[in-house]
């Protein structure tokens, strides 16, 4: 797979699907659509479904993760993390194919 999930991110999302009381079969799709500042952002939430042919699924630390087969170009080798400080919480992709990114880090050049 693509991406790696890190224990921290995987925590935060099972907690947002217990919270959320999301059903058992949810997985995180993490995938790349076109837009933001620098031509690319990234796109992260739940689904209910996958698609064999056209996805990638792999189970890490007890999440089930989803990656569009066009996305994984963008994403190979991309760690998600989930930061919690004073100045900013959420989710973070830590991308080695970004050649450039933006200020606020939700978008990139590849």
């Amino acid at each position: 797979m693509a991406i790696t999930l890190t224990e921290k991110a995987a925590s935060e999302v099972k907690k947002i699907i217990v919270d959320q009381k999301l059903a058992d079969e949810t997985v995180l799709r993490i995938g790349v659509q076109g837009g933001g500042c620098s031509g690319f952002s990234y796109s992260l939430g739940f689904d209910n479904a996958w698609d064999e042919k056209a996805d990638s699924l792999e189970e890490q630390h007890g999440v089930k993760v989803v990656v569009d087969k066009k996305s994984d170009l963008f994403l190979d080798g991309t760690t998600l993390d989930f930061h919690e400080g004073i100045d900013t919480r959420g989710f973070t992709c830590d991308n080695p194919n970004a050649k450039k990114s933006c200020g606020c880090g939700s978008s990139f050049q590849a």
